[in-house]
């Protein structure tokens, strides 16, 4: 489970991650990553997206309790300010749990690879 402190909850921090970050995008999700400048000591902040093109409520649901099982799993592998946003796209309410998790791992290790690219 994703903890509460780790919890993206403004819209501007989406926007920002968003707009702003590097995105690394696989068949069924688009990882956008961005670090802060803050200097609270907080660790990464995930926000999830999963619009009414994933399926109905159930369906959304279903997709963001994966989600957010799998990103809690990964908040040690993340640079420690970093915002991440992870847009499901359709495909993700068919995919299966583990193919889920490896289109994850592979668009969260891009993004964080172009982030260091970016600052360097």
């Amino acid at each position: 489970m994703l903890p509460r402190a780790h919890r993206m909850r403004r819209g501007s921090d989406f926007e920002q991650a968003v707009r702003r970050g590097t995105r690394g995008g696989r068949e069924s999700l688009v990882v956008h990553l961005t670090t802060s400048t803050d200097p609270e000591p907080s660790g990464p902040v995930v926000g999830l997206v999963v619009s009414r093109a994933v399926g109905n409520a159930v369906t959304r649901n279903l997709v963001k309790r994966r989600l957010r099982a799998l990103m809690g799993e990964r908040l040690g592998a993340l640079p420690s300010r970093s915002r991440v946003v992870v847009r499901a796209l359709p495909p993700a309410a068919t995919t299966s749990f583990a193919h889920l998790a490896a289109d994850l791992d592979s668009a969260l290790s891009t993004a964080v690879r172009r982030a260091g690219e970016r600052s360097r």
